[in-house]
């Protein structure tokens, strides 16, 4: 069986997407977290993976690194993982891409924290851009090949790597025209999703470089989550 690392599920954006991907595939797998700040546990993780980043996906003698890599050896042994159609699977690979190297004002503005809500002080043009591109890019994807998601019928890489974005609309309530915005509640609805948002909720570690910058950022409005 795969077993799949990943850091706390309040904040690791990148962890998210494998998990929800292999969830969402049946794809069984052991979840080995490792929390933010343990520096030990850390120190024998990077035994594993010399990288020291998370997610990573091992598989027996394979070590597999980065979201998108993982998604890529998945696709070589499960079907579902990319449309079947080269048309979509070509888009689902473009879109995903992007956002595996993009959007850098939406990252970097609006980490991800899904136990909060937050009040920006500010939405400079960089990060109204994103928004504006990152709601074209799923409304033609949701047009273009018929939705629900984004390259067609079934969820799939392409909808694995936008579903931290997901969350990150509802933290920080960013404004999407109405179709972008009823995908990112699609999303958020998804048992996988509904079952990260839970744990994310349970946790009590607070990770102070994550916490600091989202004061930076913006106004704590609410906190659900655990003490």
């Amino acid at each position: 069986m795969y077993e799949l690392y990943i850091a706390n599920k309040n904040y690791s954006s990148w962890s998210l997407r494998p998990w929800v991907l292999m969830r969402e595939l049946a794809i069984p797998f052991g979840e080995h977290l490792l929390r933010f700040g343990n520096a030990s546990t850390w120190d024998r993780y990077r035994e594993v993976v010399p990288s020291g980043k998370v997610p990573a996906l091992v598989d027996g003698a394979t070590t597999i690194w980065d979201s998108l890599a993982i998604a890529e050896y998945l696709a070589e042994r499960h079907a579902g993982v990319w449309p079947a159609h080269s048309s979509a699977r070509a888009w689902a690979r473009s879109a995903a891409a992007e956002m595996h190297s993009g959007f850098g004002e939406l990252r970097n503005r609006c980490s991800m924290s899904c136990g909060i809500t937050v009040r920006l002080h500010e939405s400079p043009p960089a990060l109204e851009r994103d928004i504006a591109r990152l709601s074209a890019l799923w409304n033609e994807g949701l047009a273009r090949f018929g939705g629900p998601f984004l390259a067609g019928d079934a969820f799939g890489a392409v909808d694995a790597f936008f579903a931290p974005v997901a969350f990150r609309v509802r933290t920080y309530g960013l404004l999407l025209d109405e179709t972008a915005g009823q995908y990112a509640a699609r999303l958020l609805n998804l048992a996988s999703m509904r079952a990260w948002y839970a744990d994310a909720l349970a946790e009590t570690f607070r990770d102070v470089p994550h916490e600091a910058e989202t004061l930076q950022m913006g106004t704590i409005l609410s906190d659900l989550r655990s003490v």
